[in-house]
């Protein structure tokens, strides 16, 4: 008798396409996945930033809470959601292969990000991108956007912003790379970290082996090294800073910076530690 697999998701399209990517690659390894959708927080509540409502956890605090009551085996998270640090109680047991970490530049008209005249409002909801644009481009204003792929489009159709900025992965994935204007180098916009990478999070215990079935080793060590510099931060990093790391097999690059223009750091090293120390000397 094959093991049934509760998988816990969020509801948005994106969500369940990665939930349903999972259960695709659980099922050729003859398991019997069901998928089970959450609501989370972060879902709810499109009307103010992350950080004042509790930070990008919010996004799977109420998938946890149903691995601890027992109502789904394994969630499954875009990896750039989860907090550096999680209770220890949780494994992140696998990470599919890594799509697209780039960024993506989206304009009604096709306009380069470069060519907009000074004043120019670009949406993006991640102060890392924020603080890298405004770098990039002083004469624009970055201005914060929240909502799903959709929402955020309709936000830019409606006039409220000239332009805005996606992860590349999610646009790949929904099937909409044919409204992408531009992508961003790695060199110009460092991603965040686990940008573009599906991670699986479950309990101790016989899951952990289950999800293990799926793992893509490269995307791991790349995703372990990656979050691996945000957690030498302990506690210290929230919404609102301004970093950005990303694992090339060879060298951890990172960035970190001030919202408000001010000092930034770009720092390559080939382990975690050397990156902590370049980023913090």
């Amino acid at each position: 008798m094959t093991t049934a697999v509760r998988i816990g998701t969020r509801g948005s399209q994106l969500a369940l396409w990665q939930a349903n990517e999972v259960a695709k690659q659980l099922s050729e390894r003859r398991f019997r996945p069901e998928i089970i959708t959450i609501k989370t927080t972060g879902d709810k509540r499109h009307d103010v930033s992350l950080a004042t409502i509790g930070g990008k956890g919010l996004f799977i605090k109420e998938l946890e809470e149903a691995l601890d009551r027992g109502e789904i085996d394994i969630a499954v998270h875009s990896l750039k959601d989860v907090p550096s640090i999680i209770p220890e109680r949780f494994v992140l047991a696998a990470f599919l292969e890594r799509a697209d970490p780039r960024d993506a530049w989206i304009h009604l008209d096709g306009q380069r990000i470069d060519e907009l005249p000074e004043g120019a409002v670009v949406g993006t909801s991640a102060p890392r991108r924020r603080t890298q644009l405004t770098a990039l481009y002083p004469h624009l204003r970055v201005e914060d956007i929240r909502g799903n792929v959709d929402t955020r489009i309709g936000k830019m159709r409606a006039g409220l912003y000239n332009g805005i900025v996606l992860a590349s992965a999610g646009l790949h994935r929904l099937g909409r790379e044919s409204e992408v204007t531009s992508f961003f180098s790695i060199e110009q916009m460092l991603p965040a970290a686990g940008q573009g990478i599906v991670a699986i999070e479950t309990l101790e215990g016989a899951f952990v082996e289950i999800a293990a079935t799926i793992n893509h080793a490269p995307t791991a060590s790349a995703a372990i090294r990656e979050r691996g510099v945000l957690q030498k931060f302990g506690t210290t990093l929230d919404c609102y800073s301004a970093i950005a790391v990303h694992d090339t097999g060879e060298t951890i690059h990172a960035f970190m910076g001030e919202l408000e223009g001010g000092r930034s750091l770009r720092v390559s090293g080939t382990s975690v530690d050397a990156v902590y120390a370049a980023l913090t000397q």
